[in-house]
């Protein structure tokens, strides 16, 4: 055997072992690899550094750029909302409408950026409608990453494979080649968990399932988190009654978190404002209270409140514990003298005074040096709270950035502009690199922001991964390799070939990055093809496809991101991603044999 060929796969099996084990993070092992080849003289210095240059690389850089800019002026947010508000709370609605739109997201943007986009919403569907967490999860994680096989920018092994076919003289696919593929896939996938989900995926939450900041706050503290929304008809008597007159704290122990005014909301109502008919109102508290309250002033209930959607968003509001400090202005005033409600539009639920639990209408007690007052209302409102000397906020939450209606629209026409280009037949790297720099010049996207986006730990594992491919096919370690699995097969039916190919790629992709997977496999399936007598781009392309068949481990990005927040464990993946991974396997060799070959 030649000592070149022997000194790749040397680096090669070191590599994907390494990137097995993780015994050091992925981006070092892929450098570590980079500079092996080149110390090593396998490649000249302009091969070793040549992954830095590479449309790959660019492409990708550029994806994140675009898919941040979307994501910051609020345009996913508004679509995943709308897509909320349509689907109700019934479980398989939930799953299969989510599913769709996700999948659909992620042939645009990572896929790992879709699924933590919708996650927040999913929660608050499991928290409102006691649906277990496990059984939406997994359903939305796993159409993220088959979602990722719809365009040619939905995943990094199609974005790399480009680069990878350029480099050995053969025609790129365009930005769409894939997407028949896609499709089936992703409606598949939907079908699957429609068919065998109450099957296959958990039916309870499992012991390690995370609990958020607010789930701790209310459990801890028992506080009310029922949402009720009413409409004031012409002839209740609540008509022309102020906040205070209503009862609606000492009699009924409820609180307002919100009432229309026209078209606006008004959020925590002060004591003096009037109520008015056709008025919409949001209502905190137990459910057997809200009722009385109802039923006293003829009220009439509504199941969804388009005005206060925000208040129902864990994203957007919730609880506070609000400290009073030595220094506070607030010290010896009352909540009705210091006007806390009329100032912020926050609403006080219960207070701790002298180590006493106070509820229901305590605007008149007065307020001590360490008291805290539990709040309710949205983080932008708790947010002056917090940057204020006169409270101490001890709960930890983020604000979500505003962005004007005008940014939204930029960033928009910046996306689609990109892709339009790309479908002209411009590189996609060129086209969407031109995208990500048109929002920052029209600045939807400040260029500091358009860095924060980028990913570097993914830009240098590629950057570092590259090379070895470039080894593989100068030294001819991926033809020799492809002789020795070609001989298993050799003689059968294009369609074991094809078999092959996805299973080696299947396996690969379980136990290393699936970039690293497609980099490895890329010369290898190649050079198969050629001695198999077959076009070696659909098989590569095939390739990187079933890069995306990580479901059986939580070793996919995806499969780790949400493990957490499901409370899976690795049974749960192999119970239900072994399922997935079959089906997967028995669509894509016979549409890539028949469609592509």
């Amino acid at each position: 055997m030649d000592p070149t060929i022997i000194t790749v796969l040397t680096i090669l099996s070191a590599t994907v072992l390494a990137l097995i084990f993780e015994a050091v993070r992925i981006d070092v092992v892929a450098l570590v690899c980079m500079l092996a080849l080149g110390w090593t003289g396998v490649l000249t210095p302009q091969e070793t550094l040549s992954g830095f240059s590479s449309n790959a690389v660019i492409a990708m850089i550029a994806v994140m750029i675009l898919g941040q800019g979307i994501a910051q002026t609020g345009i996913m947010d508004r679509f995943s909302r709308a897509v909320l508000k349509k689907v109700g709370t019934k479980k398989s609605s939930v799953i299969g409408v989510m599913s769709l739109s996700v999948g659909v997201l992620s042939g645009f943007i990572q896929n790992i950026g879709a699924a933590a986009l919708f996650l927040p919403g999913i929660l608050n569907i499991s928290r409102r409608e006691k649906i277990p967490a496990s059984g939406l999860i997994m359903p939305i994680g796993f159409a993220a990453i088959v979602g990722g096989t719809l365009s040619m920018v939905g995943s990094g092994p199609l974005i790399l494979i480009n680069d990878l076919l350029r480099g050995a003289d053969l025609a790129p696919y365009g930005l769409f080649s894939v997407t028949p593929v896609g499709i089936l896939l992703l409606l598949s996938g939907i079908g699957f968990f429609f068919l065998f989900g109450k099957y296959v995926l958990p039916h309870s939450e499992s012991p390690g399932a995370s609990v958020s900041e607010q789930e701790k706050l209310i459990d801890a503290l028992h506080l009310p988190h029922h949402i009720c929304h009413y409409v004031i008809p012409p002839d209740s008597a609540l008509a022309g009654k102020t906040t205070e007159q209503s009862g609606v704290w000492g009699q009924f122990n409820l609180n307002i978190l919100g009432i229309t005014q026209g078209r606006e909301a008004e959020y925590a109502p002060w004591r003096e404002a009037t109520f008015e008919a056709g008025q919409e109102m949001a209502l905190l508290g137990n459910e057997e209270n809200v009722k009385q309250f109802a039923s006293a002033y003829s009220l009439i209930h509504q199941e969804q409140a388009y005005r206060f959607s925000s208040l129902n968003d864990p994203a957007r509001a919730g609880f506070a514990e609000v400290i009073i400090p030595t220094r506070s202005e607030m010290i010896g005033q009352t909540i009705r003298q210091f006007s806390l409600r009329k100032r912020y539009a926050v609403e006080p639920v219960m207070m701790f005074s002298k180590g006493e639990e106070i509820r229901g209408d305590f605007s008149d007690h007065p307020i001590l040096s360490g008291d805290t007052m539990i709040v309710y209302g949205l983080w932008e409102n708790i947010s002056d709270l917090k940057t204020n000397s006169d409270f101490v906020v001890a709960t930890p939450f983020t604000v979500e950035k505003k962005q004007t209606p005008s940014k939204s629209w930029v960033a928009a026409l910046c996306f689609l502009c990109a892709i339009g280009l790309a479908m002209t037949g411009a590189p996609i790297s060129l086209a969407f690199f031109t995208g990500a720099i048109a929002m920052v010049l029209t600045r939807a996207l400040t260029i500091q922001e358009a860095y924060q986006a980028i990913e570097w730990k993914v830009v240098f594992l590629l950057a570092g991964l590259i090379p070895l491919g470039v080894a593989m096919q100068k030294t001819g370690t991926a033809t020799f390799l492809a002789e020795k699995v070609m001989s298993l097969v050799q003689g059968g039916h294009p369609a074991l070939i094809l078999l092959a190919v996805a299973i080696l790629s299947t396996l690969f992709s379980l136990f290393m990055s699936n970039v690293g997977a497609i980099v490895v496999l890329a010369p290898l399936v190649m050079s198969m093809a050629h001695i198999g007598g077959l076009d070696p781009r659909p098989l590569a392309l095939m390739a990187a496809v079933c890069a995306a068949n990580s479901f059986i481990l939580p070793t996919h990005q995806v499969n780790a991101f949400l493990m957490s927040s499901g409370g899976y464990r690795n049974a749960d993946y192999f119970r239900a991603g072994g399922g997935m991974t079959i089906l997967f396997l028995v669509i894509v060799v016979p549409v890539f044999y028949f469609l592509y070959l």
